[in-house]
């Protein structure tokens, strides 16, 4: 019914047809039929298209009650109600409920006045008149209060389906803003993985290169510190991996992540592919939130990754980790001759944006650039507890 509503108002003016020609027997001889039947298709054969058209199918509805007003004569000469009359009822039911209640308003002042006209003129405005205008009134009454109640049902649906629609666009928009950050998220772990490791297997390689035929040892120390860090390398890509590939987790090698606490082994590990680093801390960086402990492993490992990579030959870093308050305080400096600031924006800088991605990240700042004297420095600021 609510699919095809022309099919359910149509059975009810099937209905009220019906009814309407068992009422007409009896002032078909002294009215006519010509004016019976146009009356009462004006007044039924718009309900079928109640819905479909509210307005116009009300009005004209109205007009059959207006043209029968004046054509049907009163109680001795004629016939002044008709069983059709109810679709008058139904017409401001369709109003109110369809259309607005200011239009509602404005119909049912239109079949108050054709009430009252009819109750003093066809009636003859005797005490028959006034109780059926009494019970007229009612029953529009009553179709009036329908009309409020199913016209509010159907706003409160219109609104809950509009909220539905607005949530669903929300959650889209939501969902795509989580893959999106997960894939940045993504982004920065294998870079930092990939490219420490690479960096520090490529040094190694050109060392071993040169040492190869004057010193064999150190070129065989050189190609074992470029297996173990391929190796490592391989472990936490395929950690990485797994997490990405497996949706329930269950083969997945889980390890604690690094944090400030590991920083001695990754100085330890840049001493081994030739980079000479100096380690300062200050504070307890075993207390650390485990978010910004790894971001301050990251940060450092980037730097002292782009220090092996630009640096050049004979160049140590260092790196001061300090915890004052509440902030923390990281500083990467190197005194090589590196290559110029323009031409490493030019040739990738995807390590300083995700440095200063992680810093945006745990509500901090990142400070990158060559030093006066000569050499780069990194330095964050990190707060522990994120604003």
């Amino acid at each position: 019914m609510r699919a095809h509503p022309v099919f359910g108002d149509s059975l009810m003016a099937g209905l009220l047809l019906l009814s309407d020609v068992v009422s007409l027997a009896s002032g078909w001889s002294a009215i006519g039929g010509s004016t019976l039947l146009f009356v009462g298709v004006l007044l039924v054969v718009p309900v079928a298209f109640r819905r479909k058209y509210p307005l116009g199918s009300s009005y004209v509805i109205l007009f059959g009650g207006i043209v029968q007003l004046f054509t049907h004569g009163g109680l001795d000469t004629g016939l002044p109600i008709r069983m059709g009359d109810f679709a008058l009822a139904i017409a401001l039911y369709t109003m109110v409920a369809y259309v607005g209640r200011r239009q509602g308003l404005l119909y049912a002042v239109w079949l108050a006045a054709g009430t009252l006209l009819w109750a003093l003129v066809p009636m003859g405005g005797t005490l028959d008149a006034a109780f059926a205008v009494f019970v007229i009134a009612v029953i529009f009454a009553f179709s009036w209060a329908m009309g409020e109640f199913v016209g509010a049902r159907r706003a409160y649906n219109r609104e809950l389906e509009q909220r539905l629609k607005l949530l669903e666009t929300e959650r889209d928009q939501q969902a795509r803003i989580a893959v999106g950050e997960e894939r940045s998220r993504i982004a920065r772990e294998l870079h930092d993985v990939v490219a420490h490791a690479v960096s520090v297997m490529v040094v190694q390689a050109d060392g071993a290169s040169y040492a190869i035929k004057t010193n064999p040892d150190l070129a065989e120390a050189a190609v074992r510190t470029i297996a173990d860090t391929g190796r490592q390398a391989l472990t936490e890509l395929r950690r990485l991996l797994g997490v990405l590939r497996s949706e329930d987790r269950s083969g997945t090698q889980w390890v604690p992540q690094p944090d400030a606490g590991d920083l001695h082994e990754l100085a330890e590990n840049c001493r081994a592919a030739g980079l000479p680093v100096r380690l300062e801390t200050l504070g307890d960086l075993s207390a650390l939130p485990a978010g910004l402990g790894l971001g301050i492993y990251r940060i450092v490992q980037e730097a002292l990754t782009n220090t092996l990579k630009h640096a050049g030959s004979g160049a140590t870093a260092t790196v001061r980790v300090t915890q004052a308050g509440e902030q923390v305080e990281v500083e990467v400096a190197d005194d090589g001759f590196g290559t110029p600031h323009d031409l490493v924006a030019v040739s990738g800088g995807n390590g300083l944006i995700g440095m200063r991605e992680r810093a945006g990240v745990l509500g901090g700042t990142l400070e990158a650039g060559p030093n006066p004297g000569g050499g780069w420095r990194v330095r964050a600021v990190l707060p522990l507890v994120p604003s």
